[in-house]
């Protein structure tokens, strides 16, 4: 391994002018800097992570927590979309990254006990039960926390604009001239809950009557779930002109049961999703849905982490909303 101590030699210089020079000081000539550089660069030299550490205080390792009890995470477009894009950001400032667990081996630790182990300087909670206790424990702690569509009240949060992307859905399903419109949502959780005010607030705004039996409960990432609570609403004798699915990978088990009731989306009902996934736009019809901007959400969500880790003086807490895309597809039927 290439040391500091190789590049001295190679350039005639000191070992603490090589210091100088790899750390950016302005106190040697700009071209003794240059050259030592590009010396140390050829030479095939790495700065030694333990020796860093000790000298900056930090180990450039961010955590991120991701669990997902449906176990789809890293297949999901949404997720590996947004947790591709906290990596590209992490590593664009110099930031490796490491995702957190409680199952280590076989050992059982904490979220926090992890992160300390792996000498975490900040986590991003991209999936989390935010009421877990371990989850709590690890955000009321000394490490640099930001969420991800979940607000704590002293930390950063980024915000996909749920309430935005369900009213857009529910407007276009307006103009459309539907007023029979059901809605299946995910699990409790605050995004579930914006969702469901969202939609109430925009029928209520536009005139239009929910009755009870028009929402569903499923859950996120889910076409069982979703494919059970289709038939339920096709089972009804005033059944919806459309059914809006908690996203549009549930959204295919709502697709087999209308396939296999004979029913042709958009001419006998039609259909929305949530996310705007690839596999949404290549279907047809295409899906009508809303695109999470999760390349923006990823990249703030690194971005304001490494902020208060390098700069934790100035650091402010903020809720970051991220504004998604109606994409109107041909999944909606034009009422007359």
């Amino acid at each position: 391994m290439v040391s500091m101590k190789d590049i001295s030699i190679k350039c005639g210089v000191s070992v603490a002018t090589v210091s100088k020079a790899l750390n950016g000081q302005s106190d040697i000539g700009k071209q003794t800097a240059l050259h030592i550089r590009k010396v140390a660069k050829e030479m095939g030299y790495f700065p030694n992570a333990a020796a860093r550490a000790l000298k900056t205080n930090r180990t450039n390792n961010l955590g991120v927590l991701f669990v997902d009890n449906m176990q789809s995470g890293l297949m999901h477009e949404y997720f590996s979309s947004l947790l591709n894009s906290i990596k590209a950001e992490a590593e664009r400032n110099g930031y490796d990254v490491t995702f957190i667990s409680s199952n280590i081996g076989q050992s059982k630790m904490s979220y926090l006990e992890h992160c300390r182990y792996r000498a975490c300087d900040g986590v991003v909670i991209a999936c989390a039960d935010f009421n877990d206790p371990s989850v709590v424990e690890l955000v009321q702690s000394e490490i640099p926390v930001v969420t991800i569509d979940h607000v704590f009240n002293d930390k950063t949060s980024i915000l996909s604009n749920n309430v935005k992307g369900i009213k857009d859905l529910v407007e276009f399903l307006a103009e459309q001239g539907h007023r029979k419109i059901a809605f299946i949502h995910g699990e409790d959780t605050s995004v579930t809950q914006k969702r469901i005010a969202s939609f109430y607030r925009t029928c209520q705004e536009l005139g239009i009557a929910v009755p009870d039996h028009y929402v569903k409960s499923a859950l996120y990432h889910d076409p069982a779930s979703s494919a059970e609570a289709t038939k339920e609403l096709l089972a009804l004798t005033d059944r919806p002109t459309c059914i809006m699915y908690p996203d549009d990978f549930s959204f295919m088990g709502g697709r087999n049961v209308l396939d296999e009731r004979g029913l042709k989306i958009p001419d006998d009902i039609s259909v929305t999703g949530y996310d705007g996934i690839f596999l949404s736009q290549i279907l047809q019809p295409a899906l009508t849905t809303v695109r999470q901007d999760t390349i923006s959400m990823g990249r703030e969500a690194a971005a304001r982490l490494i902020e208060s880790i390098e700069n934790p003086k100035a650091a402010v807490a903020e809720q970051v909303m991220i504004d998604g895309q109606l994409l109107t597809g041909t999944s909606v039927k034009r009422i007359t």
